[in-house]
């Protein structure tokens, strides 16, 4: 017997306009009037830059300014730079390339409400027949589901910074959901049209981060079709895996044909994703437990509810499709060797949409504990956030300012009208939907999640825009960049150094610091980046022929241990 039992009163969807509201309240915010921060954040847009200012060969190998970024895929990179080439001169060249960022944000969370849709209009997920009728029709039932799914998405903490990221993990998710999309209208239609476009998909995500997740989740999804649909296993080998090696194969052979700096890319690139697969061990098991619970909350509950609710219809597409998904990735996430939280962000769009499949079975005491437990937590946060900014505003309460500005040694505070009333705005919303969700008891199906998804938003809005300065303060190198670039001459020079990703990206844009390129002779600069806490700068300083004298050294003043250091060349 099914699970579900519920009136067409409890399938009232979402406004569209309410939808799209929330989504560009998510997204918008981050986005605007920030620098690239030191995360993944400023290598991915370093790669980008670098690309639009560049010729065929730096957007055949993902690089930053001389530094190879071989387990880096191109084509995230390629769409940041196409933005950046048409809007880099009227918006500038950083917020450019965060427009590719907001149209992957959006082909993900389209993917997820349509692959939902699907699915939760088949018969095997249609609610119980009531004795006098009244049941809801499988569209509006769908839609219901959908707009839970898209909630539930949103909510999940783990995608909030990584969504907001010029980085291929952003559209890799997108990807990723999109692929669940397709192979929903393959189920559906078994046309050779969908098996193209999953296949497609799978190829993009080759070109995107790497073979090792796609190749997971088509033998994923080979083992669920030929279990469930022979036809659709047949249209996954005949078809989309064509297609996927096409797609990748062209990327592959461009760079065959026209070696990039003279050199072979490929066994790098290959090398790195030999290098994400290994045996799994005890460790990462603790990882994947420990950090998983947060990052993907509060997706798994519900999804760990709709597989014991549905465990006698255990063969339901709805049921099946996100669990090999989920399982190809967790596989995955087992034997990667590596402690990042880029092997945890394929697990969200299957939990979000296996999770909407839960919200109809959950008893009305577990959803007023989900309820209870987000306005309480997200009320405290946004709270103190409140709190914080008030403190850092006027001092009082002494304690806290006291505790902000030791984050951020020589931080100026600035009021900014406009990000204060956007940030009023916004908690007069979160009380008004809170007042809504407890004095109407709404019996829709998206109420258990529809605050904690709008908790989030208010904490991660009243973020970037009442600590937003604070925050990029913290995160951005312009002004060590600026300071490395006035000890340096106008033109005409080179720097060879060891730092990393992000800090290379950081300088050459905003310094516009010239280092090697690639098989680039003798430079008469060099600049080092150590840690304070240890005293290694003299033995990283022989790793570099000849003779040296120190013209800079700083650091960021939010950062007490890592350090940088200018030399000239003194022989």
């Amino acid at each position: 017997m099914k699970p579900v039992r519920l009136p067409a009163s409890a399938t009232s969807a979402l406004p569209r306009w309410g939808l799209v509201a929330l989504c560009l309240l998510y997204i918008l915010p981050g986005l605007i009037r920030r620098d690239p921060w030191k995360t993944d954040d400023a290598a991915g847009f370093g790669i980008m830059w670098t690309m639009a200012h560049g010729g065929l060969q730096d957007w055949l190998w993902p690089h930053i300014v001389g530094l190879p970024m071989p387990e880096k895929g191109p084509l995230a990179f390629w769409i940041g730079a196409i933005f950046i080439k048409l809007f880099g001169g009227l918006l500038g060249d950083a917020l450019a390339a965060r427009i590719s960022t907001i149209g992957f944000f959006l082909i993900g969370s389209l993917s997820v409400w349509y692959a939902t849709y699907l699915l939760g209009r088949r018969p095997e997920a249609q609610p119980l027949r009531l004795a006098f009728g009244g049941q809801p029709e499988p569209k509006d039932f769908g839609r219901t589901l959908a707009d839970g799914a898209l909630l539930i998405y949103l909510g999940c903490l783990g995608l909030l910074l990584h969504s907001h990221e010029t980085s291929a993990e952003a559209l890799q998710i997108s990807l990723l959901a999109f692929a669940l999309y397709a192979t929903a209208r393959l189920f559906e239609s078994h046309s050779m049209r969908a098996a193209m476009t999953l296949g497609i998909t799978l190829g993009l995500l080759v070109l995107t981060r790497g073979w090792l997740v796609p190749a997971a989740l088509w033998i994923a999804l080979l083992v669920l079709s030929a279990v469930r649909e022979k036809l659709v296993a047949l249209r996954l080998v005949l078809i989309s895996l064509p297609c996927g090696l096409i797609v990748t194969a062209a990327w592959l052979l461009a760079r065959h044909l026209v070696p990039p700096f003279n050199e072979s890319m490929s066994a790098g690139w290959m090398a790195w994703n030999i290098d994400q697969f290994n045996w799994p061990s005890w460790d990462r098991l603790v990882y994947l437990l420990k950090y998983g619970i947060w990052f993907t909350w509060p997706a798994w509950p519900f999804a760990g509810w709709a597989v014991y609710a549905w465990r006698k219809q255990h063969k339901a597409l709805h049921i099946t499709l996100p669990l090999a998904f989920i399982a190809a990735f967790t596989v995955l996430g087992l034997f990667n060797p590596h402690s990042e939280e880029g092997i945890l962000l394929p697990l969200l769009p299957p939990l979000a949409m296996l999770a909407a499949f839960g919200l109809p079975t959950m008893k009305r005491g577990a959803i007023n504990a989900v309820d209870w437990f987000s306005v309480m937590t997200l009320t405290m946060c946004a709270a103190f956030i409140w709190v914080g900014w008030i403190a850092k505003q006027t001092g009082w309460p002494a304690q806290i300012a006291k505790n902000a500005f030791k984050l951020a040694p020589g931080f100026k505070p600035e009021f900014n009208l406009i990000a204060m009333l956007i940030a009023a705005s916004a908690t007069i919303g979160w009380i008004l939907l809170v007042h809504w969700r407890i004095s109407r008891h709404p019996s829709v199906l998206w109420r258990a999640v529809v605050l904690s998804s709008g908790g989030v938003i208010l904490c991660w809005l009243l973020l970037m825009t009442l600590w937003l300065p604070w925050i990029n303060y913290g995160k951005s190198y312009a002004g060590v960049a600026d300071q490395i670039a006035s000890k340096l001459p106008p033109a005409g020079y080179c720097v060879n150094t060891n730092i990393g990703p992000a800090q290379r990206a950081s300088f050459a844009y905003f310094g516009q610091v010239d280092f090697a390129e690639f098989n680039q002779g003798r430079c008469d600069f060099l600049l080092l980046q150590d840690s304070m806490s240890k005293k290694n700068s003299a033995q990283i300083l022989k790793e570099f022929n000849g003779r040296w004298q120190l013209l800079w050294e700083g650091r960021r003043p939010s950062d007490r241990d890592e350090r940088f250091r200018l030399y000239r060349r003194a022989d």
